[in-house]
């Protein structure tokens, strides 16, 4: 019995030592497609693009002109706020929020943005000039 899980034992060790060596005999591939000592410029997360799309419908929420990939939204931090709160959006250039951001479920005026308008990107998106996902027939409201 002892034999054969010492058997067992050695064999599953000389699998795992060639199983590394395979391993180790494969050049390992950057994902970013450069060498790791090799600068590789990024795109600034902070452009605007060409211009603003116009909304297109009464009281539809803006449009972010920027990508947002790299932003922290969550419980504790709200990235957009950084530049997009009126304590901020001077000193940036940037939008400030309505002020209906700034208002409680009662109707209360807050300091801060109201915990019902925390998380920016359940109503706005980044615009994008993408192709419909489906055939329709919508017109602008501003077009009729």
């Amino acid at each position: 019995m002892k034999k054969n899980a010492l058997i067992s034992a050695l064999t599953a060790s000389a699998l795992f030592a060639a199983g590394i060596a395979f391993a180790q005999s494969a050049p390992v591939q950057s994902l970013r497609g450069a060498q790791i000592d090799e600068h590789v410029g990024v795109e600034d997360v902070f452009h605007q693009d060409k211009q603003r799309f116009t909304r297109s419908y009464r009281q539809q929420p803006p449009l972010i002109p920027h990508t947002i990939e790299q932003y922290q939204i969550d419980l504790k931090a709200n990235r957009c706020l950084s530049c997009h709160d009126w304590t901020n959006a001077g000193e940036r250039n940037a939008p400030t929020l309505s002020m209906t951001h700034y208002m409680d479920r009662n109707g209360n005026q807050l300091d801060r943005v109201a915990g019902t308008r925390w998380f920016c990107n359940q109503c706005h998106v980044p615009q994008a000039d993408a192709p419909a996902l489906v055939e329709n027939d919508f017109k602008s409201s501003s077009s009729n």
